[in-house]
């Protein structure tokens, strides 16, 4: 009688792999003599693919910045954007039909959440990498040249945000500062959790607040292999879809996000990244990578909504956990995506 194989669950998965990225970083700077973390050069994206998608709902207030900047982009690399609308009930379409940098964009019948949404921009999109980027994330120009030219088939590249309060400039958009974000305005490097309330994630008190600084102290993610924690912080956790970039091919593998998460914030792009880590790839920070992350003009209102949905979603994250790790679900993933195009509308 031959061994039965029983699957490993994702969980186990994580344990079982490390993020010794040196090996990656050491051999980008030896190719091209720049240091992984500096500004890149427009022309070291060439031959590069990528795809920048973007889910959008109700984003008409960030929308015109977020796409201008990426009109401003300086890389050699070739660059679609596709947005997937989910169902907005502002001005989003009709930006998202006319602005001339966006390439591909449709709208979807209901509103279904943002993981769906990025599940049908990827099944359209025809780049070896894919850029998320959320609709009020405004980027410095270098910021495409910096993924491009780090872009591989086994590399989840992590970008940071730094959050603006909204405030209406005289054409009634919000005003984008200046300058560079700052990296330390990013909660996976400056993050001072409260005391005496349990972390979403692990229910870990603290009994005094203290500031933690999970990208230095783990060596840019470095010591986060092999399901070791910073305090409440694991390698999934610095998985977070406002700016990152994937391999496509693993993505489809693993079966994109999961539907399960639905409408709603917190923990789908968590999930996401422990499937990709399962399957092999290697989780970098690009430091000079930060965009501006607007916050709406009811951001208090919003926040709380997302709060609210918080725990459960964890908790749908830790059942997810322990199942098998996802693979070899690229077809369930296009079948998912075509269900919802066919009743989708086409904007542009």
């Amino acid at each position: 009688m031959g061994v039965v194989t029983v699957p490993v669950t994702l969980a186990e998965a994580l344990t079982a792999n490390s993020n010794d990225h040196r090996r990656i970083t050491a051999a980008f700077t030896a190719r091209t003599g720049l240091a992984w973390h500096t500004v890149t050069p427009a022309e070291y994206g060439r031959g590069t693919r990528l795809s920048v998608v973007i889910p959008a709902r109700n984003t008409a207030y960030s929308l015109p910045a977020v796409l201008e900047a990426l009109t401003r982009q300086h890389t050699a690399a070739t660059i679609e954007v596709i947005a997937v609308d989910d169902a907005s009930t502002d001005a989003t379409p009709d930006l998202l039909t006319t602005h001339p940098r966006i390439d591909q964009a449709v709208r979807l019948e209901t509103p279904c959440g943002a993981a769906a949404a990025r599940n049908v921009g990827v099944h359209l999109a025809t780049g070896d990498t894919i850029v998320f980027l959320d609709a009020d994330m405004v980027l410095p120009p270098h910021v495409l040249a910096d993924i491009a030219a780090r872009a591989r088939h086994n590399t989840i590249l992590t970008g940071f945000r730094h959050n603006v309060p909204y405030q209406a400039g005289p054409d009634g958009h919000p005003v984008v500062p200046a300058g560079e974000p700052a990296l330390e305005a990013d909660h996976r490097v400056r993050w001072t959790p409260p005391a005496g309330v349990p972390m979403f994630y692990t229910g870990q008190v603290y009994p005094q607040p203290f500031v933690g600084r999970p990208l230095h102290d783990t060596q840019d993610f470095l010591h986060l292999g092999h399901g070791r924690m910073y305090h409440d912080w694991d390698l999934p956790r610095m998985v977070v879809t406002a700016l990152v970039a994937v391999p496509r091919r693993v993505f489809l593998d693993i079966g994109g996000f999961d539907d399960s998460f639905g409408a709603g914030w917190g923990a789908e792009d968590t999930h996401l990244g422990a499937a990709l880590i399962a399957h092999g790839c290697n989780v970098i920070p690009l430091r000079q990578a930060r965009g501006w992350h607007l916050d709406p003009p009811n951001a208090d209102a919003v926040w709380k909504v997302k709060l609210a949905g918080a725990v459960s979603r964890v908790a749908l994250y830790r059942q997810l956990c322990e199942q098998p790790a996802p693979t070899g679900r690229a077809a369930d993933l296009a079948e998912r995506a075509e269900s919802l195009l066919r009743k989708a509308a086409t904007l542009r």
